[in-house]
C-alpha cells in the first residue's frame, strides 16, 4: 500500500490542478442542464397548455383514420315500400360497380333481406316491419312499422337511439342506421377496391387469369384497340386512383427538386467566390452577397411559394423558382464557407508560376472544392425532393397539390395512402442514391 505525504499531495495538486480545483461551472454544470431542461419542459407544458389540448383531442379520428388508409366501404342502402317491398340501391360510384350481386347479400324465401357485415358473427336482416342486428352475440330487433324506429328489449352500448333513427356501431367492419322507411348499411372490408380497373374497365370484376388470358391471346374486345393496350388505358386514366395524373404530379415534384437544385447551385458557385474573403479581397462585395444569401435562406422555401404562386399562378414554375431562390441562399452560404477554409498552399503554389487567375482557380482551388460541393449539392437536392412535396399543397404543383386536395375531402383516405407511399419509395430512392453519390466522392465507406 503506497502512502502519499503532504508535500506529495501537494505536488499532485500544483501539476493538476483541474482536477483537485474544478471550477463552480465544472462541479455543477451537468446539474444546471438538467435543472434547465426540466424547468424549460413544465414552462412548455404552461404554455401549450398540454393537459388540455390532450384532453380535448379527437383520438378516435386517429383510428378512423388509419382504418380507411387501409379498407374500403360499401353502403348499400334498402328502402322499404308500403307493400312490403325492398328497394336495394347503392351509391352511384359504388366500388362494387353498377349492378353488384354480392355473396354477402342473400335474399331470404320470407321476403326479408340478410346482411353478412363479417366473419365473426355480425349480420342484418331488413324486413317489412323490423330490422334485426345481430353483434357480440345477441340480436337486436328494431321494430320500423310505427312513426319511429324503436329498440325491442335492452338497448346494448354499441347502439344509439336517436329521434329518427337508430344507429349501431359494429365497430371497423361498419355500422347500420335503421329509419322508418330505409336501412343504410356501412361494410368495412381491408384492401384497396379496384386498384387495378376500375368499374368502367372492360376488365373490372374479372378474375386475373381471364384478364391475363384476353392481354395475351384474347379476341379484341375493342377492334381498333390491342387488349394490351386496352388493359394499360384503363389502369392509367383509372378514374378512382388516377394513376396517370398521380404518377404525372410525382414525376413533376422529382423535376421540381432536380431544376430548382440545378439552378441554385449554378447560382451560387460564382456567387460564393465573389463572397469568400480570401478569394475576392472585397470585403463590402462580401458582405453584400453574404447578407444576400442570408435574406434568401431565412424566408422559407414555403413563403416563396406563396409568392410565387401569386405572381406566376399554381403550377410546377412556382415550385422550381421557389427552391431556386432558396438554395442559392443556402448553397451559397454553403460554397463561400467552404471556399474560405480551403488550403491556400496548392493557390499560392499555382499563382507563384505567373498562372492567370482562372488557372488558380483550376487547379489551385477546384480539386478542393469539388468532392463537397457536390455532396452538399446532392444532400440538398434530396431534401428538396421532400420540400417540393410541401410546396405542392400551396398550390406550387406536383403531388403535394394532389395530396392536399385527396386530404380535403375527408373521404379519400385510401388514396391518400397511395400517395404518401409513393412519396416515401421516391425519398428512400433518392436518398439511398445521393448517399451513395456522396460516399464514392469523398471516398468514404457507405453503411
Amino acid at each position: 500500500m503506497t502512502v502519499i505525504d503532504a508535500n506529495r499531495m501537494h505536488e499532485i495538486e500544483t501539476r493538476y490542478p483541474e482536477y483537485f480545483h474544478r471550477s463552480f461551472r465544472q462541479r455543477f454544470g451537468g446539474l444546471m442542464i438538467l435543472i434547465a431542461t426540466l424547468l424549460y419542459s413544465l414552462y412548455a407544458v404552461w404554455f401549450f397548455d398540454l393537459p388540455k389540448l390532450f384532453a380535448e383531442a379527437h383520438w378516435e379520428r386517429v383510428g378512423i383514420y388509419l382504418s380507411q388508409w387501409v379498407s374500403y366501404d360499401v353502403q348499400p342502402e334498402f328502402r322499404i315500400g308500403d307493400d312490403g317491398s325492398i328497394d336495394i340501391r347503392y351509391p352511384r360510384f359504388s366500388p362494387l360497380g353498377n349492378n353488384p350481386h354480392p355473396d354477402w347479400l342473400v335474399n331470404n324465401p320470407d321476403g326479408s333481406i340478410t346482411v353478412s357485415i363479417s366473419g365473426t358473427g355480425r349480420s342484418v336482416t331488413v324486413s317489412k316491419n323490423e330490422t334485426i342486428v345481430t353483434a357480440h352475440g345477441v340480436s337486436v330487433p328494431v321494430e320500423v312499422s310505427s312513426g319511429a324506429p324503436k329498440v325491442v328489449g335492452p338497448v346494448p352500448g354499441w347502439m344509439t337511439v336517436y329521434d329518427d333513427n337508430v344507429l349501431a356501431d359494429l365497430g371497423f367492419a361498419g355500422n347500420v342506421s335503421i329509419s322508418v322507411d330505409r336501412v343504410k348499411i356501412r361494410k368495412r372490408f381491408m384492401g384497396w377496391a379496384n386498384f387495378i380497373f376500375d368499374t368502367q374497365s372492360s376488365f373490372f370484376d374479372k378474375p386475373f387469369g381471364e384478364v391475363v388470358s384476353l392481354i395475351v391471346s384474347g379476341p379484341r374486345i375493342k377492334p381498333d384497340q390491342s387488349n394490351l393496350s386496352l388493359a394499360f388505358d384503363d389502369i392509367w386514366n383509372n378514374s378512382e386512383w388516377q394513376h396517370g395524373d398521380v404518377w404525372t404530379k410525382l414525376f413533376q415534384t422529382i423535376v421540381m427538386a432536380f431544376l430548382g437544385t440545378l439552378l441554385g447551385s449554378l447560382t451560387a458557385f460564382p456567387l460564393a467566390f465573389l463572397a469568400a474573403r480570401n478569394i475576392t479581397p472585397n470585403r463590402l462585395l462580401n458582405q453584400i452577397l453574404k447578407r444576400f444569401f442570408d435574406f434568401l435562406r431565412s424566408v422559407d422555401m414555403l413563403i416563396w411559394a406563396l409568392f410565387l404562386t401569386r405572381a406566376f399562378g399554381p403550377g410546377p414554375l412556382a415550385g422550381s423558382g421557389a427552391i431556386f431562390l432558396t438554395e442559392t441562399g443556402t448553397l451559397g452560404k454553403l460554397y463561400s464557407e467552404g471556399l474560405e477554409n480551403i488550403d491556400n498552399k496548392p493557390r499560392e503554389g499555382i499563382k507563384s508560376t505567373g498562372a492567370q487567375t482562372v488557372l488558380v482557380h483550376r487547379y489551385g482551388i477546384m480539386p478542393q472544392i469539388v468532392p463537397v460541393f457536390v455532396s452538399q449539392t446532392l444532400y440538398q437536392w434530396e431534401s428538396n425532393v421532400r420540400g417540393a412535396t410541401i410546396i405542392g399543397a400551396v398550390g406550387a404543383g406536383g403531388i403535394g397539390l394532389k395530396l392536399w386536395e385527396a386530404m380535403r375531402t375527408n373521404a379519400n383516405w385510401e388514396n391518400v395512402a397511395y400517395m404518401v407511399i409513393l412519396i416515401l419509395i421516391v425519398v428512400f430512392i433518392f436518398d439511398t442514391a445521393s448517399n451513395a453519390l456522396r460516399h464514392r466522392l469523398m471516398g468514404t465507406k457507405a453503411h
